[in-house]
């Protein structure tokens, strides 16, 4: 498998839509639903030259396949949040997000020179907790009633990953 990550691009935005609308990918996203194209082309030519964020389309066999990427880049604190979500079914289960992820955490201790990444997920979210960790993120604590979202009260785990840790295992 030929796995790659590149900056986002306005032909990816189709793609983000389908992915984030889908119900088997958004169960532990916090987007307000449905995703449309045309909001979503107003939000990326918003944020597509801010420095406080980086998005990447992640490419699996020349095919987009997810999304992934930094939020919240804090230069002075040397610390960004991560995030990723694949696309179709066809790509679970492979590795891919393993390698995605891998690339990307790569790229921000190199270029970005960042020193944390850190992230969230619901407790209920094993299947993201698993890659966090097979990747190097260690679980750090847990936020109760983190977030409202659909009138639900949601837990989640603060992971993070330092770069001098990351370097040392790799």
């Amino acid at each position: 498998m030929d796995i790659y990550i590149r900056k986002f691009q306005e032909e990816d935005i189709s793609y983000k839509v389908k992915w984030i609308n889908d119900e088997k990918n958004n169960q532990f996203l916090h987007y307000d639903l449905p995703l449309r194209e045309d909001r979503t082309l107003s939000w990326y030519n918003t944020v597509k030259d801010r420095k406080d964020r980086a998005d990447y389309t992640i490419i699996c066999n020349g095919e987009p396949a997810g999304i992934i990427g930094l939020l919240n880049i804090d230069k002075k604190n040397r610390k960004a949040e991560f995030y990723i979500t694949l696309g179709d079914k066809k790509y679970k289960g492979k590795g891919i997000a393993i390698i995605a992820s891998e690339l990307l955490i790569r790229e921000s201790f190199s270029s970005y020179n960042l020193n944390k990444l850190y992230l969230y997920t619901e407790v209920e979210n094993l299947a993201a907790q698993r890659l966090f960790e097979r990747v190097g993120f260690i679980k750090e604590g847990l936020l109760k009633e983190d977030l409202f979202y659909n009138d639900r009260k949601i837990d989640r785990f603060v992971y993070g990953l330092l770069s001098n840790e990351y370097i040392s295992k790799g």
